[in-house]
């Protein structure tokens, strides 16, 4: 089957979606599909053992398209969006993200939401969205879980930009390598889980995450009425992504 944003390999049971729309991977409802309907045909595959997102041009994804979050394609956005969360979720199985250049917005919040994290040491990782209005519920969720509360509120609230090395401390990335490495590093970074076996690696994903008690819907549904019924229905929200689409600041009314 051939994508437009994506690509996709199965092969020795590594399934890899490489993002590929240029110049900056802006994650679009389109793509978002793309991504998700791969995740669905996924879904029961016995033999497949790790999924690896990786990326062409010139960074991971500068984030989701804003012009997305406005009026009526807002909720459109947020199913595509999550959707993508809660597939590889059900897919049970250990997820990569394989990481350069520019990790923000929802770019940052699907690289995080993987178990395993690999990044160039020129990468960049943040949650700006603050900045123009609205917040990131996939972070929200996430990563008070891997990172801590005081850390999470930091990177959430401030919507500052963290290089790969402050990731990696802050417990958002595995591994650091040099950008001429990556492609070879996350190949050696990945080999060991595929000498094992698929089943075993499920069942011991999912007792991690039993262990932690740490159950995606329930937060999820909760975080979405949030962004859908309380955030998106405020003045602020819409005047920062209106204000970010025409190049100008903010004006907040604080309601």
């Amino acid at each position: 089957m051939g994508y437009e944003h994506i690509e996709v390999e199965l092969k020795d049971g590594l399934g890899t979606i490489t993002l590929n729309r240029p110049p900056v991977n802006v994650l679009n409802i389109a793509m978002m599909n793309e991504i998700n309907g791969v995740l669905e045909s996924w879904q029961g595959q016995k033999d497949l053992k790790i999924v690896l997102f990786n990326a062409k041009g010139k960074c991971f994804s500068a984030g989701v398209d804003v012009g997305e979050h406005m009026g009526d394609l807002a909720p459109k956005m947020i199913e595509a969006f999550h959707k993508m969360f809660r597939l590889m979720d059900r897919l049970g199985i250990p997820t990569v993200a394989s990481v350069f250049s520019s990790c923000l917005g929802g770019g940052c919040e699907l690289a995080v939401f993987c178990d395993l994290v690999i990044a160039e040491e020129g990468a960049k990782f943040g949650q700006p969205e603050i900045q123009v209005g609205v917040f990131p519920p996939i972070a929200a969720h996430i990563m008070p879980r891997i990172m801590g509360r005081k850390a999470a509120m930091d990177l959430i609230l401030s919507g500052r930009i963290i290089s790969a090395e402050e990731a990696r401390a802050m417990g958002l990335v595995n591994k650091v390598v040099s950008k001429e490495e990556l492609e070879s590093a996350t190949e050696e970074f990945i080999k060991p889980y595929l000498g094992l076996s698929a089943e075993v690696l499920r069942k011991t994903k999912k007792a991690i995450m039993v262990g932690l008690m740490d159950d995606l819907e329930p937060s999820l549904q909760a975080i979405e009425k949030i962004y859908l019924d309380e955030l998106m229905t405020s003045h602020d929200a819409m005047e920062g992504l209106k204000a970010f689409l025409e190049k100008r600041k903010p004006v907040w009314k604080n309601e």
